[in-house]
């Protein structure tokens, strides 16, 4: 499907209900000025404020305004992955609802995409306006990653970035994937992965949704998202190659063990223990085992994909314009 407009501007939210109304304001007035054509989409992911109704108000105002309402809080990664999968735009922008990002970025960041030739372009909040709290943490956290991908990035969690709408189709997010897009995006082929230093606002209204066992959590992501990335369409290249190797040390030790007890009866030397009075034989034993055991869960694992294609976990509840 090509797209109809020259921006989607996806808003995850969760119980935002104060600072929308002047954020839709402004990214309108940001917009209009450049002349894009564009649409808001607002994901509120199961908000119990009234965030829902000040959507549907802003909807009657403002044309380019779509709404999105999960049926129950699923998660920034799975609202994000609603919103992706309902843009129309050529180039699509994500940013929080909190007023902590500022849209004036977004003419920037779009000329990235547009006219540098980027596939994606991350924000990076150089000066910060939060408690060392979360700031200590998420440098360590944007480090270690950094070092793992390989891709130069100083923030990986910021909610300002902008996407090729060709890279926004190749997504699938669930569970927390979202901290990992650039990770996603490089392993799915789109490598043009770039940076811009974005202004940091102070919270307006509300808290935080986030605490700090994001980061306790973000690194059980990071395996995770290695795993689904690299296996999930061929489990057998792990499981197999894991349970090969397991079973070829264990039949290995089997093998010794035996031709050990050959050696000592043909030269006539006496026996000294039997073979299963040897501990290396049961741990031989448990290894040809376990071996078996990782080749068929590959070969499971392949026979399901084969069946059946991944599916979303979010339930959508209502929609504001669109068909």
């Amino acid at each position: 499907m090509k797209p109809g407009k020259n921006l989607s501007i996806v808003i995850p939210l969760l119980n935002e209900e104060e600072s929308l109304a002047e954020l839709c304001e402004r990214i309108v007035g940001v917009c209009k000025e450049r002349s894009f054509t564009f649409e808001i989409i607002f994901v509120d992911d199961g908000s119990t404020d009234s965030s829902w109704k000040v959507i549907s108000s802003l909807a009657s105002q403002f044309p380019e305004v779509k709404g999105i309402r999960l049926s129950k809080n699923f998660g920034k990664s799975a609202a994000l992955d609603c919103g992706f999968r309902a843009a129309l735009g050529e180039v699509v922008i994500t940013l929080d609802a909190d007023l902590q990002d500022s849209p004036d970025e977004i003419p920037a960041l779009a000329d990235m995409i547009r006219n540098e030739n980027f596939d994606m372009v991350s924000g990076w909040k150089k000066k910060r306006h939060d408690p060392l709290s979360k700031t200590i943490p998420s440098k360590f956290f944007n480090g270690v990653t950094a070092l793992f991908s390989g891709i130069k990035l100083h923030d990986f969690n910021c909610g300002l970035k902008a996407y090729d709408y060709k890279l926004v189709r190749s997504l699938h997010l669930y569970g927390e994937m979202h901290r990992y897009i650039p990770l996603l995006a490089k392993w799915n082929g789109f490598t043009r992965i770039g940076e811009k230093i974005v202004e940091h606002r102070p919270r307006k209204f509300g808290k935080t949704k986030f605490g700090i066992e994001r980061f306790m959590y973000g690194f059980l992501d990071l395996l995770s998202v290695t795993f689904v990335t690299r296996f999930a369409n061929r489990p057998m290249h792990l499981f197999g190659t894991l349970g090969t190797l397991s079973f070829l040390v264990g039949l290995g030790l089997v093998i010794k063990i035996i031709w050990e007890k050959i050696s000592a009866i043909y030269q006539h030397l006496p026996v000294k223990r039997e073979v299963v009075d040897q501990p290396i034989f049961f741990i031989a034993l448990a290894a040809i085992i376990i071996g078996v055991q990782l080749f068929l869960a590959g070969f499971l694992g392949e026979l399901i994909i084969r069946q059946q294609k991944s599916k979303g976990d979010s339930v959508i509840s209502e929609k504001i314009g669109m068909e």
